[in-house]
């Protein structure tokens, strides 16, 4: 048994439910006469829905196909070998299942290295070979098509990445040594660093064909056959493959350093992987590819045992699974069917939502407001943003004109919404305003019609209260922009039934949110966590502390924005009504801050003004500010915002406001985009010990989003 063979075995029993991949070689011969060709297929299984991944027994299949394509090369019974994955799969990399499950730092040691070794094989070969990315092709599905001399992609191709670094790894099968020996150190940091913080930015084939990563692009329809006659082509010597000379020199290091100035504005120095990676991409300057699969083999066992990758993983497993089967949701066969809907309020927001609806359901869609003028102009930016689809290509005439035809507006809700199924509202977030909607919409819609408030904080149960069927209404939150943000909180109310609930569910699915149960509680669990933590950026800045120092101090944590270009996003008067909401419910914890009240009063969009490209503290602000004279350090302001924070997850998970932790976890990440490597919130809270500090426990069991104890 070769080394690489005990390797895999080893490890092999560490993954004890790996999905395990095949990788089967069959023989044909290639076009012009080139000759008998060796073609390497990974494939898991007949369901093209489940991504092909590489764990122990996985690579060991790999490895055992490479032993029989290496003996025909030698003795010369093929001219070449080609790798490619099932329909629509290449493949997705590491089997993350069994990553989380490792203990000891020599296992993941054991795991770098045995990818390399098998990888390694493929450029090693005595006949050229080649790499087919003809499907999704994310971090180890990327690495091992690197390791080949030649690569063509697919136009269909919808997803290539080498995400590790979002997830708190390095790509560490020869991505971060190959890749910028292959396509430049500028091009490569913007694949393996920016990208991957940027939200794990996917390319598409065109954008893998034009960055250099593959040589050559065919259409998806008929692209291995286009392929190997490629193949042929450049086995034969009529196809000469020219690649650009890489520049060693100060372009090498202005590509680090790029590198590094993104990492710093994304995560502030707070999670490794990033500046890992970098530190593998800076030393790979040289050319000794030996030396760069040394130093990712060692980073990636050191971030396997550390905090962040098991917070990144953590969030993987949160979005792709506990979000697409939400905890608490009724039986699905409750759920009433939904033929169209309508929307009550034709401002931006309700605009939104009549978008979203009428795309993802492609029903009848009616909006109504207080005049006409606010109807039509709700009914334009529908139609506009249509246009703006067709225009980008996303949809062709016909579904241009079918869903224009499908959304309309009117004043009288009578005529809107007689024969609606489902109808949500978006007006003013003032509970007398809303129960009077409701109000006016039961008294015209039919029985079975479900009515859904977007309200961001406001109780359910209290503006369903004065209907003569409350058990039809629920919360539907959703979160700005609506296109853009995965997260739906669905509010049950008192009364609300199950039937309601089932349906806001299905619903939810058909619009592709990540959907979340919440009781119903002041302000929910996003903008309830978001204004705590918020609140007491606004109380120390009160107290004394500059709104620099405020602001800096949580910039360790790497959220997406600083919490006052945050608040300058959601709107200040937003702001001061969510806080106005929580303070009347929880005095004790929350605050209204003067200074946001003065900056609501004064017409202000925030506190900042960009005349220089960055934001700075707007004079008219500052002018405004009434400090008092107690400063703080960044490091009092973090421990009293992380401890608020804390405290607050604990006292809703008391109350019940979500089944458990992950739930608070996954709004986090989906709703707010807070990042992966905290794993929504509670692991960072549990690694640095605040959660105990705060509530005398861990949110999460050992394991959980930990080391494995």
């Amino acid at each position: 048994m070769s080394t690489t063979a005990e390797l895999l075995k080893g490890a092999a029993e560490l993954f004890p439910d790996e999905v395990v991949t095949q990788a089967h070689v069959r023989h044909l011969d290639l076009p012009f006469g080139a000759g008998r060709f060796a073609l390497i297929t990974l494939d898991n299984g007949f369901d093209h829905t489940k991504p092909t991944t590489f764990g122990p027994q996985s690579l060991a299949n790999l490895d055992t196909a490479i032993d029989q394509v290496e003996a025909e090369a030698a003795a010369g019974d093929i001219v070449g070998v080609g790798i490619t994955g099932k329909p629509f799969i290449f493949a997705v990399g590491a089997d993350l299942k069994g990553v989380e499950l490792l203990k000891e730092h020599k296992d993941a040691l054991a795991i770098g290295k045995g990818g390399h070794e098998v990888f390694k094989r493929l450029s090693a070969l005595a006949v050229p070979t080649f790499a087919y990315y003809n499907g999704a092709s994310m971090g180890g599905g990327v690495e091992v098509g690197l390791h080949c001399k030649y690569r063509t992609v697919s136009k269909a191709l919808p997803a290539f990445s080498l995400p590790e670094v979002f997830l708190g790894l390095v790509p560490g099968w020869g991505g971060c040594t190959i890749l910028p020996n292959l396509i430049g150190a500028d091009k490569a940091v913007s694949v393996i660093i920016e990208n991957s913080l940027n939200q794990n930015k996917q390319l598409k084939g065109q954008q893998v064909f034009d960055l250099g990563i593959a040589d050559a692009i065919f259409e998806g329809a008929d692209f291995l056959e286009q392929s190997l006659i490629w193949t042929a082509n450049v086995l034969k010597g009529d196809v000469e493959v020219e690649r650009p000379v890489i520049d060693r020199g100060e372009a090498w290091d202005q590509a680090v350093a790029k590198g590094r100035f993104i990492a710093d504005s994304k995560v502030h120095g707070a999670a490794p992987a990033a500046y890992r990676a970098l530190d593998i991409i800076a030393a790979a300057k040289n050319g000794d590819l030996q030396q760069g699969y040394d130093a990712e083999d060692v980073a990636l066992a050191d971030l396997i045992m550390g905090g962040e990758l098991r917070s990144g993983i953590y969030a993987f497993n949160l979005v792709q699974k506990r979000g697409k089967r939400p905890a608490g949701a009724p039986d699905k066969s409750l759920a009433r069917p939904v033929t169209k809907v309508g929307v009550v309020g034709a401002g931006l927001m309700a605009s939104q939502l009549a978008l979203l609806f009428l795309r993802r359901l492609e029903v009848p869609v009616v909006l109504t407001d207080i005049d006409q003028e606010r109807v039509d102009k709700g009914v334009g930016y529908v139609h506009a943003e249509i246009d703006k689809l067709l225009g980008k290509g996303r949809i062709n005439q016909d579904k241009a004109n079918r869903l224009k035809a499908l959304v309309s507006g009117v004043l009288d809700k009578a005529e809107g919404f007689a024969d609606a199924d489902f109808i949500i509202e978006a007006v003013f977030e003032e509970i007398g305003v809303k129960q009077q909607v409701f109000a006016e919409v039961e008294a015209v819609a039919p029985a079975h019609a479900i009515f859904a408030t977007n309200t961001s904080s406001l109780s359910v149960s209290e503006m369903a209260s004065k209907l003569k069927n409350p058990e039809r209404v629920v919360g539907f939150h959703f979160f700005n922009p609506v296109a853009v943000l995965p997260l739906l909180e669905i509010v049950r109310g008192e009364k609300t039934d199950d039937a309601s609930l089932a349906t806001a569910f299905a619903v939810a699915k058909k619009l592709k949110k990540t959907a979340v149960l919440t009781k119903d509680a002041p302000a929910f669990v996003v903008n309830r966590i978001l204004t705590r933590f918020m609140g007491e950026i606004q109380n120390v800045i009160d107290e004394g502390t500059s709104v620099e120092v405020a602001e800096k101090a949580v910039e360790p944590l790497g959220l997406p924005m600083s919490p006052l270009v945050l608040l300058e996003l959601v709107g200040p008067a937003i702001g001061l009504h969510v806080s106005e909401t929580l303070n009347r419910a929880f005095p004790d914890r929350f605050t209204v801050s003067p200074n946001l009240a003065a900056v609501v009063k004064a017409g202000k969009r925030g506190f900042y003004v960009y005349d220089s490209g960055k934001p700075e503290l707007d004079p008219e602000v500052a002018a405004l500010l009434k400090q008092g004279d107690v400063v703080l350090t960044e490091e009092q302001v973090r421990d009293r915002v992380l401890d608020a924070v804390a405290q607050e997850i604990g006292l809703m998970l008391d109350e019940g406001v979500v089944a458990e932790a992950q739930d608070i976890d996954l709004c986090l990440i989906t709703g707010a985009g807070w990042p992966f490597h905290l794993g929504g919130i509670t692991p960072y809270l549990d690694r640095e010990g605040v959660s105990e500090r705060v509530n005398g426990k861990k949110f999460l069991e050992p394991g959980v989003a930990s080391v494995p104890a």
